[in-house]
């Protein structure tokens, strides 16, 4: 994985050549990923769903996450991101199935990386159950989703925990129902500009629907 050949663009996204993801991290190139944010409406309150990172990933085990994003690998377009979508979650989806919201920046520093990124954000309504999740253990070990004002209040505003509802899929394969209160501090620390402009553009495409 880390000899992957990326795409790499100057802060301005104009493209400066081809260098591995390892490189990329290493010296903070600017690249392209895909992420997805999945939304549901239940009972006139409108979710999140957030991936639960596997606790075997090298970077931010078992915290919180976009619902399914990835690297855009030097052959693929953004649309070929849907891949991740597949992988992680298992739900075939086609990209004619999100809707685009927007190319947003995201910068996220590590003790031996900086990931400097040009988000391809999508949106999907998921419409189904936790049940129809079959998970790419390596990658995700759960599901949970948070109603968006709460998750809102937790990252801007007073709130000190939130609660998130879903499940978690245990070594032996057992899922287990989640119901637990969550700190900022158990999800992957994306850029306040990045969770800001996600979330209006959200709430705009709710308000428009």
């Amino acid at each position: 994985m880390q000899n992957e050949q990326l795409k790499i663009f100057d802060k301005d996204g104009k493209q400066q050549g081809v260098a591995t993801r390892k490189e990329v991290h290493k010296k903070g190139y600017w690249h392209e990923t895909f992420h997805c944010w999945f939304i549901s409406s239940e009972e006139g309150n409108n979710h999140l769903y957030f991936q639960l990172r596997s606790a075997a990933k090298k970077d931010y085990p078992g915290l919180l996450d976009v619902t399914a994003a990835g690297h855009l690998l030097v052959n693929e377009s953004i649309h070929d991101g849907i891949r991740e979508v597949r992988e992680e979650l298992g739900l075939n989806l086609s990209i004619n199935d999100l809707f685009s919201l927007d190319v947003i920046k995201d910068c996220l520093v590590g003790e031996e990386f900086f990931d400097n990124e040009f988000c391809h954000v999508f949106l999907y309504e998921y419409q189904h159950r936790f049940n129809d999740f079959n998970l790419q253990k390596e990658e995700v070990s759960g599901i949970v989703k948070v109603k968006v004002i709460d998750f809102q209040e937790l990252w801007f505003g007073n709130k000190k925990d939130i609660l998130v509802e879903g499940f978690e899929v245990k070594e032996s394969g057992e899922h287990v129902k989640i119901q637990k209160l969550v700190t900022k501090q158990g999800f992957v620390p994306h850029e306040d500009s990045y969770i800001e402009r996600v979330l209006d553009l959200i709430k705009k495409y709710i308000y428009l629907k």
